[in-house]
């Protein structure tokens, strides 16, 4: 489950304990019934922030300040997590990631590995972004915020479900503060161009995230196999209530089975080095599932990538339609792109085979409705 800022906040700009008690009294009681539980949660700035004005300290506005600010905070979150829980007597870790750490393959691995045994022994383990090494000026280094962060570990230990608690009971038709008439989406089989309309990019409280980005990480999570929930964390009993199969916030239906563990990856995106637009008939025929991608229906190269890469594979308008690890690297595929496979050898002198992602090293996205 994913605690926002403007949750765990109420809006303010420091920690709300009683919100936080309530929260961990759920989560315990979960862990009581044998539910394995990994809590990605945000609050190490606000909790910095507040820190540090009990000092005196003048607030400044720059990325160093935000990441000074997360080096304080995240000791004291910690604090009070393991004085919460510890009233239970329950144990909880601490695992802090960044973008960097999960885009090898072996980090990927040693990242599921830690978080998975640590479920195994009955531990809670409380995750967020390492944000005194990521920075906020170079995008691709970073999740972006705990959203993305969320729906990227849930995809990592294949969980069952994601809940991503908020200060908003979910997803809205509108705003519910500027719109008496906005009406809350309880069910979304699939995330589409009107859904993502509808999300918007309103900012909340304290937080470094809105509707949309969590509607983006319901994306992430459904497409490789995992059920998600947007609600409100100050619901009464919201936790129980969800486990217990009470329909609350709004449900992001999975749009088929479970993804192994290696198309999970690829799907993150995260390892991606590249991308491969490819012409409609590729389109078509991935889309059917007939056959792998050949070098014919390459129409051209984004970016540098080398054999074994996994690259994003897109149609001639921009859409992401699979991801997959190529069998040739960036020079070579702008070589033979469009050429027919008996033909690869006569241009590069060598082949790799006749694909250039093989179907069994490729995962398909959900297609989007228009």
């Amino acid at each position: 489950m994913k605690l926002g800022t403007s949750l765990l906040t109420s809006g303010g700009d420091h920690l709300d304990l009683p919100v936080m008690t309530s929260l961990v009294n759920q989560i315990v009681e979960l862990h009581s019934l044998g539910r394995q539980v990994i809590v990605v949660s945000s609050g190490a700035v606000a909790a910095g922030r507040e820190r540090l004005r009990r000092g005196g300290r003048e607030e400044r506005r720059n990325t160093a300040f935000k990441q000074v600010l997360a080096s304080i905070g995240q000791s004291h979150l910690m604090h009070i997590y393991e004085s919460l829980f510890g009233e239970h007597g329950v144990t909880v870790a601490q695992a802090l990631l960044t973008r960097d750490s999960l885009v090898e393959r072996a980090g990927y691995l040693n990242a599921r590995n830690t978080l998975l045994a640590l479920c195994e022994m009955g531990v809670v383990c409380i995750v967020n972004e390492n944000d005194v090494v990521a920075v906020d000026e170079l995008d691709e280094k970073r999740f972006g915020d705990n959203d993305s962060l969320s729906a990227m570990v849930a995809n990592l230990v294949d969980a069952d479900l994601l809940v991503m608690l908020t200060d908003t009971g979910g997803l809205y038709t509108a705003d519910p503060r500027l719109n008496p008439d906005a009406k809350l989406v309880t069910s979304v089989e699939h995330i589409g161009a009107e859904i993502e309309a509808i999300a918007g990019g309103t900012l909340s409280g304290q937080g470094t995230g809105g509707m949309i980005t969590k509607v983006e990480a319901a994306k992430l999570a459904v497409c490789s196999g995992v059920e998600v929930v947007v609600a409100s964390g100050r619901e009464p009993d919201v936790l129980r209530r969800l486990d217990a199969g009470e329909s609350v916030g709004t449900h992001f239906a999975c749009p088929g089975n479970k993804v192994e563990s290696r198309k999970r990856w690829m799907l993150s995106g995260l390892a991606s080095h590249g991308s491969i637009v490819v012409d409609s008939g590729a389109v078509s025929a991935m889309r059917k599932g007939t056959g792998s991608l050949l070098p014919a229906g390459v129409a051209s190269i984004r970016g540098r990538f080398n054999r074994g890469d996994i690259v994003d594979i897109t149609s001639a308008d921009g859409v992401c339609i699979a991801s997959g690890i190529v069998n040739y690297d960036s020079e070579e595929l702008s070589l033979i792109k469009g050429v027919h496979s008996n033909r690869i050898a006569d241009v590069l002198g060598h082949t790799y085979g006749d694909d250039v992602v093989h179907r069994n090293n490729m995962v398909m996205r959900h297609r989007e409705e228009r």
